[in-house]
């Protein structure tokens, strides 16, 4: 075992350093020298005493020896035998006593008792005890002192109950045996020593410095009262050294380094008179408590070994070990080396506390070195070998520990120790387990022949820490199941373990183990908890566990904000429990900050990540990669491309991938695509490594304005970084073909992947869904619950979708049924809106209104706006449902041009021109402006941009003289403009005009003016109009050209005169 500054306490308690019982003295204790004799086994004599007895009864006549007088006898027999050790002597003793005649005498009993008690024969002693007719104090002293000293305290605490009911009032030997008795028999026997403690107030001995040295132990050791312990200690009349020692190691043992030293200080005052000099026990526990202490500890541990080394004690076996251990922890090996080999006596401690602090530091090679250079130099342990096991997991090359592992456990097999020490299985187990060979513990904790607690949690930590999270919950079951004892180490792992499965019910099981146990009020237990409710999005549960916690941590506060940080609806109460955070004192960590700026950024505030920011640099942690990413993010989130610039330039040295993609998001995210392609040339220039979050990103970036070109540049580069197959990636290409129009690159692409996600068979669903291929989108959605792949709420997004852009209303209930019935995943406001939709497109208005109310929530804008949509396209019909809209979110949101457009729009299509003048005056009045409709199309030259009527294009003659030839064209093959679709109140043939001008005809026109034979493709901001719609259905046929329109809702494919969405749109 290790040496341990708290294993010394019984040197530390008074009555063991006083001079013991003697014959003379009348005390009930043996000298100390005799308590280092390892007590003998009585039962080892090859005579019992009544043989003895016997012999010496019938051999009297033969016996030659000159016979004493009584006192002489007397005498002799007390020099004899008093120091005696030995159960020979001790029956040799008792049978004189019978032969002289004085078996009745107190003073020779009382030393024969002591024998007794010395060698360990506590059968001898009691039964000599119940024969003797008179006893005295020092006679019920002496037994108790046995029992104690021998490991039977409740037989000691039984022997002094019997003392005080016999009318003795115990003297300071009796007392101090028993308290040491009560100390050692567990919470009974504590309950008993304060009752002592009771009875001594009463007697004189309340200030007796032998009997408050043992009171301050046992307070100290057994009822963790300090308090209590310091009460005694100030009530002692005359204090020695073990006072002052005994008081320091209580507050030692409890970490308050302040209250420890503050005692120190005192007792070398206090000692200026008396020679109080601080001994070996007194600077083991001092440096013990330097240890326990984070932030001043390294330097008062510096001091301490000053102070060590100026009282020589520096050679001292006990201090020098605790000077290595303590210095190990702290990571300054060095230091622990050179104290470590500067040690006259080296122990098999000192090596155990300097390859633990060397294993601590991640330095295992360095510590298996240690065990080698020593191991034929001390004497080696269990525990040696269980912290060299630990080393070979902090190994660089995590193969070569492994292998070093083996070879341990090879020799531990040889040798038997794994059979006979549970700790080494231990070892072994989380050896392997923190090596990554997890079927290699699992081997070792199953061949282990006895198992404890620490085997289990080694088992479920391991099994965690390797990702076997059901293997590790089955575990905690058959750990229940044997009847072990859950620690709080085991509901730690376990629900780490449920919280990476998202096993919300068998956490909250667990959680109700905790409750029963007492172990909820650990605060790593309740870390656990916050862990797992925040990550199965149970967040109203983890702010009870976090608002019932006795106590907090930083962990705990990290935990609750990154949480709150996770939740779109709580994300702004992260700040708020940060001020909480930062108003209770606690320090921030890197942890703290990453949280907060993700919570900062989702809410977009300005002010406050700049003073977030400012805190980082308070804390010189401006220099931390992840948290330089964290602001990038959050400044790149806020609109701050500027600052994100120069933190990025700031970070030339420590750049990392997520670095470059924090830049990359947020250049798209502030719409800035041209900045973020040149930032990915720039990182292929100087060979950083592009990941698939790179290419993720940009693709993405690329999907959302539509550029085919760009996207295409961006596939060739991550083919040439081999990141063709990788299924982000793959998911990111199919997505952005589809969005840029291309179809059928992106289902050739989808069939070509070697793997696939939920997000890549969503791409290929929505891509459908959104190109008009209902048909195909909801055979895609069929082949997918075939391979297996459940689907997720977006899955559903793009079926419902695609029911709706086909008109399948009958088959899109059902998928909405089954969502809920089948797949258990509760529709959310975005599948409502889907099924208003598909309800409205199908002309089913009044089963729209019905649909709204039966709704389990509030409708929110977007359904209110879906709704007014439909019946914007109802030509009038059942104004009473958009009006109702319309008000809905002109309530909801009047500063939203689109509200008063879609009402004016409405009106319109009815041709209620006043109706549609009192919208425009509304919108004027709000002061609102709205979107300018425009066309763009992307050539060699650039991109072109038009909006109705332009006349600012270089070119527009040439657009035009085209525009007419087409008009002329179209009218001479049927075509016949619908002026409905012009939603203003004008002559027949203004309203042609107006619409022969819509962006999206000059952006064909302009199109056709250059000699070409490819897809005409052409991106609108809104929707498209159906005479624009129907205009290009006879274009696509008069050209022989395709023509591919993305409008803000869905791609139009036309082609010989007719459009993939089948006029249904």
């Amino acid at each position: 075992m290790f040496r341990g500054f708290h294993s010394c306490k019984s040197r530390r308690i008074s009555y063991n350093s006083t001079p013991t019982f003697t014959t003379f003295t009348a005390s009930p204790f043996p000298p100390l020298k005799s308590l280092l004799f390892k007590p003998l086994n009585p039962n080892q004599c090859t005579k019992s005493l009544q043989d003895l007895v016997d012999h010496y009864k019938t051999s009297t006549s033969h016996c030659n020896t000159t016979l004493f007088s009584s006192s002489e006898t007397f005498e002799s027999l007390i020099n004899r035998y008093q120091g005696s050790c030995c159960s020979e002597e001790a029956r040799e003793l008792h049978l004189q006593s019978i032969k002289y005649g004085f078996v009745g005498n107190l003073f020779l009993s009382n030393t024969l008792i002591n024998i007794y008690v010395r060698i360990g024969d506590l059968g001898s002693a009691q039964k000599l005890f119940d024969e003797m007719s008179n006893r005295n104090l020092v006679t019920w002293a002496c037994l108790i002192s046995g029992y104690t000293q021998n490991g039977k305290p409740d037989e000691a605490c039984a022997r002094f109950r019997d003392m005080v009911r016999a009318g003795f009032i115990p003297n300071h030997y009796a007392f101090g045996s028993a308290l040491r008795a009560c100390q050692e028999s567990g919470p009974s026997g504590c309950k008993l020593g304060v009752q002592i403690h009771g009875l001594i107030s009463k007697t004189r001995y309340g200030s007796d410095v032998v009997v408050c040295n043992v009171l301050i132990s046992m307070y100290g050791s057994c009822l963790d009262s300090a308090n209590d312990a310091r009460s005694v200690f100030d009530g002692i009349g005359i204090r020695n050294s073990i006072s002052w020692n005994s008081i320091i190691s209580v507050y030692s043992r409890r970490g308050d380094a302040v209250s420890a030293y503050d005692l120190f200080s005192s007792m070398q005052k206090e000692g200026l008179g008396f020679s109080f000099k601080p001994n070996e026990y007194t600077f083991g526990s001092l440096i013990t408590t330097a240890c326990s202490s984070v932030d001043f500890g390294l330097c008062v541990l510096e001091q301490m070994l000053a102070r060590v080394e100026k009282s020589g004690f520096l050679q001292d076996l006990y201090v020098s070990s605790a000077l290595v251990s303590g210095f190990a922890r702290f990571g300054l090996t060095d230091d622990a080396k050179n104290i470590f080999e500067q040690m006259g006596v080296r122990n098999v401690v000192s090596m155990n506390g300097l390859m633990v602090g060397l294993v601590k530091q991640k330095q295992g090679e360095a510590a298996a070195k240690v065990f080698h250079e020593m191991k034929d130099l001390v004497g080696i342990n269990s525990d040696s070998y269980v912290v060299l096991l630990s080393a070979f997991s902090e190994f660089s090359v995590l193969e070569e520990g492994r292998r070093k592992g083996r070879e341990v456990h090879a020799h531990v097999i040889r040798t038997g120790l794994n059979d006979n020490k549970v700790a080494i299985g231990n070892g072994l187990v989380n050896m392997y387990a923190k090596s990554g060979a997890i079927a290699d513990a699992c081997s070792v904790f199953e061949l282990m022949v006895e198992k404890d607690s620490v085997s289990w949690n080694s088992l479920i930590s391991g099994l965690d820490q390797n990702e076997c999270s059901e293997d590790a919950a089955e575990s905690f079951h058959r750990m229940r199941r044997t009847g072990s004892m859950p620690s709080n180490f085991t509901l730690i792992s376990t629900l780490s373990s449920c919280a990476s499965l998202g096993w919300i019910m068998l956490g909250e099981q667990i959680h109700c183990d905790g409750l029963k146990l007492g172990l909820d009020t650990d605060v790593s237990v309740s870390n656990a908890l916050l862990a797992l409710y925040a990550e199965t999005g149970c967040f109203t549960e983890c702010l009870k566990v976090f608002s019932l916690m006795p106590e907090y941590d930083q962990v705990s506060w990290n935990s609750v904000i990154g949480a709150l940080s996770d939740s779109e609806a709580s994300v702004s109460q992260a700040v708020k429990y940060f001020l909480q955070m930062m108003r209770g004192g606690w320090g921030l960590s890197r942890v703290t900050f990453i949280n907060i700026l993700s919570a900062v950024s989702s809410l977009s505030l300005h002010e406050v990540s700049h003073q977030i920011h400012a805190l980082v640099l308070k804390y010189c942690l401006s220099d931390d990669t992840a948290i330089g990413n964290a602001l990038l993010s959050c400044y790149g989130k806020c609109g701050e491309m500027n600052e994100c610039e120069k933190i990025f330039a700031r970070m030339s040295e420590t750049r990392d991938e997520v670095s470059w993609n924090s830049m990359i998001s947020g250049y798209i995210h502030n719409e800035l695509l041209h900045k973020a392609m040149d930032l990915v040339w720039f990182m292929m220039q100087k060979g950083q490594r592009l990941d698939s979050f790179t290419f993720a990103t940009i693709l993405s970036a690329c999907a959302s304005v539509a550029t085919l070109e760009r996207g295409m540049e961006v596939h060739a580069c991550g083919i040439r970084a081999c990141l063709e197959s990788d299924v982000v990636v793959g998911s990111a290409l199919v997505d952005m073909y589809s969005k840029c129009g291309r179809i059928d690159y992106a289902s050739r692409f989808f069939e070509l992947m070697p793997l696939r996600n939920v997000y890549s068979w969503n791409s290929m669903i929505s891509g459908y869904a959104r190109h008009g291929h209902g048909e195909k989108a909801l055979k895609l959605f069929t082949r997918m619950m075939l391979d297996g792949q459940p689907p997720d709420h977006v899955t559903f997004v793009g079926v419902l979708s695609a029911c709706s852009h086909v008109g399948f209303v009958e088959e899109g209930f059902e998928h909405f049924k089954s969502m809920s019935e089948v797949y258990r995943l509760s529709p959310r406001v975005e599948h409502f809106s889907c099924m208003v939709d598909l309800l409205g497109r199908a002309g089913k208005l009044d089963e729209v209104g019905d649909f709204i109310n039966s709704m389990p929530m509030k409708p929110n804008v977007l359904i209110w706006r879906t709704v007014l949509g439909a019946c914007c396209r109802a030509n009038g019909r059942n104004t009473e449902l958009g009006r109702r809209a319309a008000e809905m979110l002109l309530e909801l949101e009047p500063q939203n041009a689109v509200n008063y457009v879609l009402l004016a729009n409405m009106y319109a299509s009815g041709e209620k021109w006043e109706d549609v003048a009192k919208a425009r005056t509304a919108m004027k009045e709000a002061a609102v402006k709205k979107e300018a409709g425009c066309s763009w199309v992307t050539m060699k030259d650039g991109v072109h941009v038009f909006v109705a009527g332009d006349k600012l294009h270089p070119e527009k003659d040439l657009i035009y003289d085209k525009l007419r030839e087409l008009n002329r064209k179209m009218r001479d093959a049927g075509y016949i403009p619908q002026t409905k679709y012009a939603l203003f109140d004008l002559e027949l043939e203004n309203k042609e005009e107006l619409l022969s001008y819509h962006s999206e005809k000059i952006a064909v026109a302009f199109v056709l003016t250059r000699q070409s034979a490819l897809p005409i493709r052409i991106m609108k901001n809104l929707r498209v109009c159906g005479d624009c719609h129907s205009a290009f259905g006879y274009i696509s046929k008069i050209v022989g050209r395709q023509i591919v329109l993305r409008d803000s809702n869905r791609f139009h494919h036309f082609e010989d005169g007719k459009c993939s969405c089948g006029d249904y749109w």
